[in-house]
């Protein structure tokens, strides 16, 4: 099992530290923090027959079934397709597990992820058991969007709020995991991951800066008229369209805030503030409000994996953020 993170270090001894458990934790905070690490040593340790202080033994029965994956008094409920709903059928499981008696006459844990993942039936289906569950069972979900969860959800739970370690911590352990990386390069990573050191280290492993540059040198070519829109998204067919979507929107709300503040220190990362301060300089607002409104809509089409033809959509995108700078 993974150790728990530095930056978790307090809030794990806050929690061990409790002499009376809840019957429903809801550790919420940004993805890539380590909700899920937290919530699976918490797991560890509320079902082992013989915890310390702040951890399982890792000796007793209970944490060897653990360990070989096969407790039967742990339930983990998650999509059966990656970013898919959690479904009713799902959740009635879950409940019909919450009713047993614990195998090994202790308690039971149930680890749910991400609780936003459940659509309305879901999450009234397992209302109930939130609020009552039976015997000696201690429910752990995890939101890394708990702004979707349904109020009844969150009422029943006691909230825990898991935040973004502090960004010198997550440097220092970027680059504890990634010696080869520079300051900066680590900076750029942790940045692109919205301070979560967890996504920065995945962003690393797909060459997230390589894509990046790509990118930034394709809408470069682009306003510059060396590229047709067409070509550029064909070009750009490595690189993941929820990636670009992100890239595009936090552009298009830099452009906005320089326009309104003209503050150039808010331009963002070096690569792109030229770009952005230029258009921003030349766009119309009332374009670019047009152009964030669009972005949006057809983001939660990618993240909701709508049936999009991508080369169409980028080639729109495309269109529009170039003809920002010129006249409607």
């Amino acid at each position: 099992m993974l150790d728990i993170y530095p930056w978790q270090q307090t809030l794990w001894q806050q929690l061990v530290s409790r002499q009376q458990h809840a019957h429903a934790y809801l550790l919420q905070g940004p993805s890539g923090i380590g909700k899920r690490v937290l919530a699976d040593q918490l797991a560890a340790r509320l079902l082992c027959l013989q915890p310390q202080a702040l951890s399982a033994c890792g000796d007793c029965k209970s944490c060897h079934l653990l360990a070989a994956g096969s407790h039967p008094d742990l339930y983990v409920l998650q999509p059966e397709e990656v970013d898919k709903a959690i479904k009713v059928d799902q959740v009635r499981e879950l409940v019909d597990f919450v009713v047993q008696t614990a195998h090994l006459a202790g308690r039971k844990v149930v680890v749910l992820e991400p609780a936003e993942a459940m659509n309305p039936n879901s999450a009234n289906a397992l209302l109930k058991s939130l609020e009552e569950p039976a015997g000696n069972t201690v429910m752990l979900l995890i939101s890394h969007q708990p702004s979707r969860l349904l109020p009844t959800i969150k009422s029943r739970c006691v909230q825990q709020n898991c935040p973004l370690p502090g960004e010198a911590q997550s440097l220092a352990w970027i680059q504890e995991k990634h010696p080869q990386l520079s300051s900066q390069q680590a900076f750029e990573l942790l940045a692109l991951a919205g301070g979560s050191p967890l996504t920065a280290l995945r962003l690393f492993d797909l060459d997230v800066v390589g894509l990046r540059a790509k990118v930034v040198e394709g809408i470069k070519k682009l306003l510059k008229q060396q590229v047709s829109p067409s070509q550029l998204a064909e070009s750009w067919n490595a690189v993941p369209l929820p990636l670009l979507f992100d890239w595009f929107c936090d552009w298009s709300q830099v452009l906005l805030r320089y326009q309104l503040t003209a503050d150039q220190a808010e331009l963002g990362l070096e690569d792109m503030r030229a770009v952005l301060q230029y258009l921003a300089e030349k766009a119309a607002q009332s374009k670019v409000l047009v152009l964030q409104d669009w972005l949006l809509l057809q983001r939660q089409k990618v993240i909701g994996r709508a049936n999009l033809n991508r080369n169409l959509l980028l080639e729109a995108l495309l269109v529009q953020w170039a003809s920002l700078p010129r006249p409607s």
